[in-house]
């Protein structure tokens, strides 16, 4: 036998003895000659003399946006403030919790999942114009969550004030003032919606809109083919249908809710021209009523014209109102709007 391997085989006979006599000193068998005993990284890496750490300590974790976690420390929620541990006890196997809780420092944790995105509550707001008779437009508005909630409705020039109902919706009709009509419904937070229509009917209608802020008290008033005030003919927001005649007539609509906070009002006048069956003037004019809201005030509007082609003519009108003691009188303002000239069809 050479005398490497007899160096060798009394080495290997020599652990032996030396391990045999450490499990009888200690009432712990030895382990099997060329075996090693079941250690965790965290135990392999721990003193011989040292106990196991038991006292509670924080855990530092990173945010997935930083990186990995990291745990630096780890308490034990099942160990006992007891005394040091016997030496023994540190050569017992560790149990799965132990394992799992004491990685090797080269180990890569497995990354958390990202927080997944929280589903949309279906708050979105939409609109849709569908263009109807008369040049008018069915405009929509859903807002599932502002109900009963007052908007801003833009088109063309026009703006007027509206609330929804009760579960965020808006249905009304509006008078095109363009072939290509673009409506905005807006909210007082920023969120909105934009719908378009066109109107192939339009160049038939000639229409003038007058639009104010609060409680202004402004009419638009037009006597058709030399109507007089009060007779058939005389159309405005509070003629009733009495005052209809045989022949083609326009109409006023008012758009806007006046019980909002700054209310946004607009009164439109129609005249189906295309389908005239006479000739002659339509005489418009703007009057304000003096009222306690205005009186003493000055009030402004602004005046949008259409007539014939594709062109909207705008003024703005500015009007001192006498002092509170002419209240109930009206204010007639003439020659501020061109008088329609209808030809018969």
């Amino acid at each position: 036998m050479s005398r490497l391997r007899l160096i060798g085989l009394t080495g290997g006979t020599l652990a032996c003895a030396l391990g045999i006599g450490y499990g009888m000193q200690h009432g712990q068998p030895a382990p099997p000659p060329h075996s090693t005993p079941a250690v965790s990284p965290a135990e392999a890496n721990m003193p011989a003399t040292e106990p196991r750490q038991t006292d509670p300590a924080p855990a530092r974790v990173r945010t997935a946006e930083s990186g990995p976690l990291e745990i630096e420390k780890i308490a034990l929620t099942s160990a006992e403030a007891a005394g040091p541990t016997p030496v023994s006890e540190m050569h017992q196997h560790p149990t799965v919790s132990e394992v799992a809780a004491a990685p090797s420092a080269n180990a890569a944790l497995p990354t958390p999942p990202e927080d997944p995105e929280m589903p949309g509550l279906g708050c979105e707001v939409t609109a849709q114009a569908v263009p109807g008779p008369m040049a008018m437009v069915d405009f929509s508005v859903s807002a599932p969550c502002f109900g009963n909630t007052r908007m801003v409705v833009h088109h063309n020039g026009m703006i007027f004030s509206a609330v929804t109902d009760s579960e965020g919706s808006l249905n009304v009709k509006i008078p095109a003032l363009a072939e290509r009509a673009v409506f905005i419904a807006a909210f007082d937070n920023g969120d909105g919606a934009v719908a378009t229509a066109r109107v192939p009917g339009i160049a038939e209608f000639d229409r003038v809109a007058l639009q104010w802020q609060g409680n202004a008290g402004f009419q638009i008033h037009a006597r058709e083919f030399g109507a007089s005030y009060g007779a058939p003919g005389h159309v405005w927001s509070g003629a009733t249908a009495a005052g209809a005649t045989d022949h083609a007539s326009g109409s006023v609509l008012r758009l806007g809710e006046a019980d909002v906070l700054s209310p946004l009002i607009a009164e439109i006048y129609t005249f189906p021209a295309g389908a005239a069956d006479r000739s002659g003037a339509i005489a418009l004019s703007i009057e304000a009523e003096v009222t306690a809201d205005n009186c003493g005030r000055d009030i402004s509007a602004q005046l949008l014209q259409r007539q014939g082609a594709n062109r909207i003519t705008t003024r703005e009108l500015d009007l001192s109102v006498p002092d509170c003691d002419a209240v109930g009188d009206f204010l007639v303002l003439n020659n501020l709007l061109d008088d329609l000239k209808i030809a018969a069809k």
